[in-house]
């Protein structure tokens, strides 16, 4: 089996080395970037299979990053961030990032979530079923593509796994420990701020209307007849 890649780009010399150390430790071959150009030009030299992303680095940031990697090749991005700011973590999502951490952050949790990511893209790989049509909105999974009134909407990889896990599942509603464990493959409950911007991020792509709240449990999603 191929040895996964994994680009780190951190201009935290001790963080870098340290996340690197790590994810070595899990098999991963792994190279380090220090700034947002040789980050971009480390992408399309050596075709990671995901990259672990600082948002403050010198040269541009971390967005500015994941932008130009995203349009090279569509990639996993797991964000570090040192501001735990709901704008931040929401413009994150939108330029193309699938996860992020907050620093501090343990080993441990960041090398559980590089391993789910990765497993994501792994389950994206396997025959999909047929489209799924609900009201206007139509979810192709073959071609992993999202339309909307006959609009393509442009959704990140676990953007769209979430919306096709509610989409399975409509006007029920899955508790937030459910959707991590399901769409996330976290076994423990403590990252629900996750589950709430990826689903403010659908609701300001696909509508507000999309996904309906249910306070203290969870999200349903809510499609016309």
């Amino acid at each position: 089996m191929r040895q996964r890649r994994v680009l780190v780009v951190e201009d935290e010399r001790t963080i870098a080395e340290s996340v690197a150390a790590r994810l070595r430790a899990e098999g991963f071959a792994v190279e380090i970037a220090a700034d947002g150009p040789s980050a971009v030009e480390q992408f399309r030299a050596g075709q990671p299979d995901l990259v672990v992303l600082d948002v403050m680095l010198p040269g541009f940031d971390g967005l500015e990053v994941c932008r130009r990697i995203q349009a090279v090749r569509p990639v996993p991005v797991l964000m570090l961030t040192a501001r735990d700011d709901e704008t931040d973590l929401l413009v994150g999502l939108a330029v193309g990032a699938d996860d992020y951490l907050t620093k501090p952050f343990s080993m441990r949790e960041l090398a559980a979530r590089v391993h789910v990511l990765l497993r994501r893209v792994e389950r994206a790989a396997a025959p999909a079923p047929p489209a799924i049509h609900l009201g206007d909105i139509e979810i192709n999974e073959a071609e992993r593509r999202v339309r909307r009134a006959g609009a393509d909407v442009h959704l990140t990889p676990t953007e769209f796994d979430l919306l096709v896990h509610l989409a399975g599942r409509p006007r029920t509603v899955l508790p937030r420990e459910r959707l991590l464990a399901d769409v996330w493959g976290w076994a423990e409950g403590s990252g629900t701020r996750t589950v709430d911007s990826h689903v403010k991020a659908l609701r300001r792509k696909l509508g507000a209307d999309l996904i309906r709240t249910v306070h203290g449990v969870g999200y349903a999603l809510e499609v016309s007849s």
